[in-house]
């Protein structure tokens, strides 16, 4: 049964003017405009955090109320888009959940989706906002001008951060124990060994129940512990993705796509500068992390392979160490020039859900990631971003990230590993800790 949904309002221009103003404090004016976004049921904030990368588009980017929206579950979501889309081009800001997997392979998802959010969802913004260091661009679809929302959101006042609503830390329950998880991960080495696969990445939730804090609060405590450069504040009704991502799915601008999947992480020491370095240093080094990352680089190459000319997709860049607030990651980068005529729709077909959070061969451990996890991932290594009126896009990878849905006042946060044959699964465990750190330290 498919269940899709759209609800639209005709329009006949996807021209949208921009003004300029200046401002006074970068850091005073962002935080303004997350408390002028959080008025709206619908709204989505992505923040860079001042990674310097060549690769960069937007230092912030906000989309704020809506002019029409699609909502869809697995089955015919993404022929449902392209129809949405093509009627009127316009900028889209939204995601892709990972159960999207059930409509382009014949797979199926039975467990338990706690969270709620819809398999897709995507809006056109009455209001889009971007910002740099050095100004703020208004770009307004309603009766209030530039100039207004300027004055709107030049007057918030941000409030400080109270995370835990009555001041209480929440109760942090896990889908496994230490030792279930160990054992999962022994039987996936099992099939590995087997030749059923070769990587998997295998994910694990943790969640609490009855969480009273307000979700803007608690995103700003994240992305004060955690700045990443795919950093976002989302929220669609009663639904919020707090997420402090780390990496890019896939990009698009004119006919280049680049992706750049995050396999091998490393602890950082930030107490000791010699040993941080140490650290990186070993990263690089570590073949169990290069086999995990080349095996997802070439997964990636033959992903875009499919939607790219011949001879045009190559690694740019292979085994990067990047450096965040709690972990070291290698990071490769792989870019191809897109096939003439080739819909954006059908660049996310072909390589959704991204091999990061999948593995190799990615049907086969997408059925063992069914078989051995204990609830449905949704929007959790799905992705969020946006879309161009000229078809260029991106997105992020939604992991390092809070889901809440304040209906239900249910918390969950996921977080996983790549399972190799080489893996040790107690520090396959321990590296998943790791991962959920700064989301502890928020909640906790």
């Amino acid at each position: 049964m498919i269940a899709g949904s759209m609800t639209m309002t005709m329009t006949t221009s996807v021209a949208r003017s921009f003004i300029s103003f200046p401002i006074k404090d970068f850091a005073t004016c962002k935080q303004q405009m997350l408390d002028w976004a959080n008025q709206f049921s619908t709204c989505c904030f992505f923040d860079n955090h001042h990674y310097s990368s060549r690769h960069n588009t937007y230092e912030c980017i906000l989309a704020a109320g809506s002019k029409r929206t699609i909502k869809a579950q697995a089955g015919n979501a993404f022929d449902l888009l392209r129809a949405f889309y093509d009627e009127t081009p316009d900028w889209l800001f939204g995601h892709f959940g990972y159960d999207l997997k059930n409509e382009l392979e014949t797979l199926h998802s039975d467990h338990a989706d706690y969270t709620g959010f819809p398999d897709m969802f995507f809006f056109v913004p009455e209001y889009i906002i971007k910002l740099s260091d050095t100004g703020i661009s208004i770009n307004s679809e309603t009766g209030m001008d530039a100039q207004a929302v300027y004055q709107a959101i030049s007057s918030c006042k941000p409030l400080i951060p109270d995370i835990t609503g009555n001041n209480s830390p929440a109760v942090i329950h896990s889908r496994y124990t230490r030792e279930e998880y160990i054992s999962a991960v022994e039987q996936l080495k099992k099939h590995i060994l087997k030749g059923d696969c070769y990587e998997v990445n295998f994910c694990q939730e943790f969640y609490a129940q009855n969480i009273s804090a307000l979700p803007l609060d608690m995103y700003r405590s994240l992305e004060k512990i955690s700045p990443n450069p795919f950093s976002a504040f989302y929220r669609t009704g009663a639904y919020y993705l707090l997420c402090a991502s780390p990496e890019r799915y896939i990009k698009k601008t004119n006919n280049t796509i680049i992706s750049q999947p995050i396999k091998g992480t490393w602890i950082r020491d930030l107490d000791n500068e010699a040993a941080d370095l140490d650290n990186k240093k070993q990263l690089y080094n570590s073949k169990k992390n290069r086999a995990e990352n080349v095996m997802v680089v070439d997964l990636v190459r033959n992903d875009l392979s499919r939607v790219c000319e011949e001879g045009t997709v190559k690694v740019d860049e292979l085994y990067g160490i990047y450096s965040f607030p709690q972990v070291h990651q290698m990071i490769s980068t792989i870019s191809g020039e897109v096939k003439a005529a080739m819909h954006w729709i059908d660049i996310i077909k072909a390589t959704f859900p991204m091999a990061s959070m999948t593995g190799a061969p990615k049907k086969r451990v997408m059925e063992l990631i069914e078989q051995y996890e204990r609830t449905r991932r949704g929007i959790f290594s799905g992705a969020a971003g946006y879309v161009t009126p000229a078809g260029d896009f991106d997105f992020n990878v939604v992991i390092r990230s809070i889901l809440l849905n304040t209906s239900t006042r249910y918390l969950s946060y996921q977080v996983g590993s790549a399972i190799t044959f080489n893996s040790d699964p107690e520090q396959e465990y321990d590296e998943c800790l790791i991962k959920a750190a700064a989301i502890n330290r928020v909640l906790t």
